[in-house]
């Protein structure tokens, strides 16, 4: 006899079978009672579960991958098909055996977009709806003998739509006039998504309670005196489903994971209440007190420090009833208008934060959502320095795990409701004015979101829709559903007391949020022009000079602006049959400029290209006519990071005078696109990733591509001083040929100062092709705060002399010490650039005060210490220590170098093993100069890693740990 099931959750992700509606002759209360399905008896086939249809039917190879090459174009779009085609039954059972008043529900977090429930012969119908949770008391329905049949009928959107054969942005917008994501029927960066997402698209649970259960408690944190005291408020909705009077205790604990298995409890308070029989109540606990609570900080600004918070209640003659547990975070979001730049300004526990970061669309566009890749793609953001992502309107209200991960790397989201200005109110004719059909509906899905999200503290922004406001009554209901509590309406609350405050309004746990701003629109009240106007973008290749100028971008907060995103040539090969390997044609037209064409594949994948005709000429013809793919995409990667660095570093360099903050679009694509991203699908990163990581740095020098002065931003919240600047200038032939220290100077906290102006190439007979590099130091001793390697022109040239540069031989010293714990590995690789040293008589020249300790043979031996000083922490069986020797006999830069993974022997295409997290990767290396690089990465099972290392000078690939 099976023991009764314990509280809590339990997920039903396994053991779920899937099959087309037409395909099944019988009924639901058939196939949960007499005719139960099984794996091995067509039509039925293993599903993906959470997932979609068309997810199922890929894994099953009963249609093609629709993500490689032009195979998207074999699959059945519903618009043809007709709905039918993709209404899917999922099958699966479990077991679950209660005992004496304990409950259990069946949860559907989200659904697309509508069905019906079968269990054990019984019906019920799961409402339309994407964005709504679903739970259902199936205590009286179980099987008693604990084996329980579960089917699910899933219909498709009401409204998919046809895809007109010109594509476009939303397709034929049908699918606005359903409560859904609406990027199904394509955009620009693109192609449709067959079956509109189809399916059980997150997470199925049964929840086990006693006689009252816990519903979507809320949590807010207030803080006075100077963030100094802290108040956690806290409500619960309770529900008593016993026919009896409930006496409970509700208990809230409060505290911190120390380390390992040890918890520091901080808090413990009960409480007691009556609840009558078959009621639900709203319960506020008392408010509890923290003297200097650790604050939660937006990544770059300190800590992601978190709280663990559990609630239980107790029953009487019960015991423990039910129990919930959330991760929390002490901080407090303000957000204005700027009156100085008319930008929309964001502080954190009263410190304002420079926003850098990008649009997110979702990870995959089949909604194959995971812990593991949202992990990955969360900290992909944070190594890029980025502090904010805006989830963007056409996609989804992002899933709690997504913002667990953007808690713990210190994301700021900004999340959008499912309304797009291209979909809701643009298009020809003029598409969906009125939005979805059912308001009430839209409304319903976004309450329930609201209560999904709002505990968490990386959530900073309620925002109506994409370039749109949502219709008038939704907009003025979400306006008032979303009001914010007074103490959240000024920062001068919180030098006020708690005592002041409260008795003149209710607990702000007893909002439906009430902690956030609602703006109505992405460009809207201090976004763009604050006007609705089309005021953000542009979208495509730039001047990197021009981001620095005063007329690129007019507003304080751009929401969108846009650029190229080409993968490596081992992505193209991995995701695209060999036509699809040509690159584009270089036509010139008859202005000047180049267009590109790419092939159709390329096409079909959105390829953005590098040149915009009578705007900018191609940037990457700048290094010479690409010979093959390969060539194309080394010099993609080029354009790639010299783009978005220039994009980031000429925002910051306007820092609270111009700008109070930029959202790059985009930063990942969720299918094998060729635009607008950082890295690929399959998770390689592009080398504009290394380049915004570079200018996002919280502590960073630059080179202002337009005056030319050295710049140093401080993001932080700690002034600098005692500062000094390395600028060094070397030719393609290895020599120094200008070399400066800036010292003794200050940079005062959360400010950008100019330095001083570079001289070079001003002076005599400057090289038409130099490398540059600087590095900011820290006087007392010599810590690097910021490096940065720039490889430029002279005005009106190009980097064709690059080209045979890559014949230059330049020796390397590679040393790789590797921790292995589990199928997790940390390699650390000590590059050497061992080719001759420079003169220091050429280092001296023109500054006569220069301190020879900031001198590149001072930084070597530092770094050499330093990486002998970790040697000695492990034994030689743990950390496989080795080192690799790259000869050569000229002198130079080591220009360009890139890192990968590989699994070694492997006897297939494509070897990397991905993701793999790099504290750099793209970097050069001038002489004498030494760098660590970091690599962090899971092994699969039974395989051996290498890395290797390939480079301007270092194309062939080599393996080097």
């Amino acid at each position: 006899m099976a023991a009764a099931e314990g509280i809590g959750k339990r997920v039903l992700d396994e053991g779920w079978l899937a099959a087309r509606s037409t395909e099944v002759h019988f009924t639901g209360a058939e196939l949960t009672t007499s005719h139960p399905p099984t794996s091995d008896q067509p039509p039925w086939m293993e599903a993906v579960v959470p997932g979609t249809v068309l997810a199922t039917l890929v894994k099953n190879k009963l249609v093609p991958d629709p993500f490689y090459g032009l195979e998207n174009q074999a699959i059945l779009d519903i618009g043809n098909s007709g709905r039918e085609y993709y209404t899917f039954w999922f099958y699966t059972t479990f077991e679950c055996k209660l005992s004496t008043n304990q409950h259990v529900d069946l949860n559907f977090r989200a659904i697309n977009y509508s069905g019906e429930v079968y269990l054990n012969g019984h019906k019920v119908l799961l409402p339309k709806g994407m964005f709504r949770r679903h739970s259902i008391d199936i205590t009286n329905i179980l099987n008693s003998n604990g084996k329980n049949l579960l089917a699910v009928l899933i219909y498709p959107p009401d409204h998919p739509g046809k895809i007109p054969p010109e594509g476009g942005q939303g397709g034929d917008h049908e699918i606005g006039k359903d409560v859904a994501a609406q990027y199904v029927e394509g955009w620009d960066w693109m192609a449709p998504i067959r079956d509109r997402n189809t399916g059980i698209w997150d997470e199925v649970s049964l929840s086990i309670a006693g006689p009252v259960k816990i519903i979507d408690p809320h949590l807010v944190s207030t803080f006075f005196d100077n963030y100094t005291r802290a108040y956690l408020h806290t409500t619960v909705e309770l529900v008593n489903k016993s026919r009896w009077v409930a006496e409970c205790s509700v208990k809230i604990q409060v505290g911190t994971e120390l380390e390992g298995d040890i918890f520091l409890v901080e808090h413990l308070q009960t409480q007691h209440l009556s609840i009558p029989a078959g009621s639900n109540v709203l319960y506020t606990l008392p408010e509890l007190f923290f003297y200097k609570p650790n604050l939660w900080w937006p990544n770059g600004m300190g800590k992601q420090s978190l709280y663990n918070v559990q609630i239980t209640v107790d029953a009487n003659y019960h015991g423990e009833s039910d129990s919930w547990s959330q991760h929390f975070g002490f901080r407090k979001i303000e957000s204005h208008i700027d009156t100085d730049t008319g930008g929309r300004l964001f502080k954190v526990n009263g410190e304002p934060i420079f926003i850098r970061g990008g649009n997110w669309i979702l990870s995959d566009g089949l909604l194959r959502l995971s812990k593991k890749r949202y992990k990955t793609d969360i900290k992909f953001h944070a190594d890029m320095n980025f502090n904010m992502m805006r989830c963007w309107g056409g996609g989804i209200a992002e899933r709690p795990e997504f913002y667990h991960y953007c808690d713990i790397y210190g994301l700021l989201v900004w999340q959008e409701f499912w309304i797009t200005g291209d979909v809701d109110g643009r298009g020809v004719p003029v598409s969906n004015p009125n939005g979805p059909l059912d308001h009430d509906l839209f409304l319903l899905c976004a309450r329930d979101t609201v209560k999904l999200l709002r505990n968490h503290p990386s959530l900073a922004l309620w925002v109506g829709g994409n370039e749109q406001v949502p219709p008038e009554d939704i907009n003025t209901a979400l306006k008032n559903d979303l009001q914010l509590h007074p103490y959240f309406e000024s920062s001068v609350n919180c030098k006020h007391s708690v005592e002041e405050i409260f008795p003149i309004s209710k607990d702000p746990s007893q909002y439906l949020d009430g902690t956030r701003i609602y703006v109505q629109g992405s460009m809207w009240d201090g976004f763009a022009n604050g006007k609705g106007d089309f005021t953000d973008g542009p979208y495509e290749i730039q001047y990197p000079e021009n981001f620095f100028k005063d007329d690129f971008y007019k507003y304080g907060f751009n929401p969108e602006v846009g650029s190229v995103g080409m993968p490596v040539a081992a992505t193209i090969r991995a995701t695209m049959p060999q036509e699809g390997w040509q690159i584009p044609l270089f036509n010139t037209l008859p202005n000047g400029y180049i267009e590109e064409v790419p092939n159709p594949i390329w096409q079909y994948h959105t390829y953005i290209p590098y040149s915009k005709p009578g705007l900018v000429h191609d940037q990457i013809l700048l290094y010479g006519t690409p010979k093959d793919l390969d060539d194309f995409c080394l010099k993609a990667q080029l354009v790639n990071y010299i783009q978005y660095r220039a994009l980031l570093e000429g925002w910051t360099s306007r820092m609270w005078s111009k700008y109070t903050g930029v959202l790059i679009w985009k930063t990942q694509n969720p299918w094998t696109g060729l635009r607008g991203q950082f890295y690929d699908h399959l998770h390689e990163q592009t080398a504009g990733f290394y380049g915004c990581r570079c200018a996002a740095e919280p502590i960073h020098v630059q080179l202002n591509l337009s005056t030319y002065w050295i710049e140093v931003v401080n993001t932080t919240s700690n002034d600098l001083s005692d500062m000094a600047i390395e600028v060094s200038v070397w030719d393609l032939e290895g020599a120094c040929q200008y070399y400066q220290v800036f010292d003794k100077f200050a940079a005062p906290s959360k400010r950008t100062t100019p330095t001083f102006e570079m001289k070079y190439p001003k002076s005599e007979s400057p090289e038409p092709v130099y490398f540059l590099l600087l590095k900011l130091y820290k006087m007392s001793d010599y810590e690097i705060l910021s490096r940065n390697f720039y490889w430029l022109h002279l005005p009106g040239g190009n980097y064709k002399l690059l080209e045979p540069y890559k014949q230059r031989q330049i020796p390397l010293k590679i040393t790789s010490l590797t921790f292995i714990r589990g199928s997790r590995y940390e390699v650390r690789m000590h590059i050497e650039n061992t080719s001759k040293k420079p003169d220091s008589r050429i280092l001296r020249h023109g500054n006569r005060n220069l301190d020879m300790s900031l001198c590149p043979e001072r930084e070597r031996e530092a770094n050499k210490s330093l990486f002998g000083k970790m040697l000695k922490h492990f034994s030689h069986e743990d950390n496989g220590a080795g080192v690799v020797e790259i000869s050569g006999s000229e002198t130079g830069v080591a220009f360009f170098l890139q890192l990968s993974v590989h699994a070694s022997g492997e006897d297939k295409k494509d070897t990397r093993i991905l993701p793999v997290h790099y504290s750099d990767n793209y970097f050069s290396v001038v002489p004498g100069e030494v760098m660590t690089v970091i690599l962090n990465f899971d092994v699969p099972e039974g395989v051996t890693p290498q890395v290797m290392i390939n480079g301007w000078n270092y194309q062939s690939g080599l393996t080097v740990g």
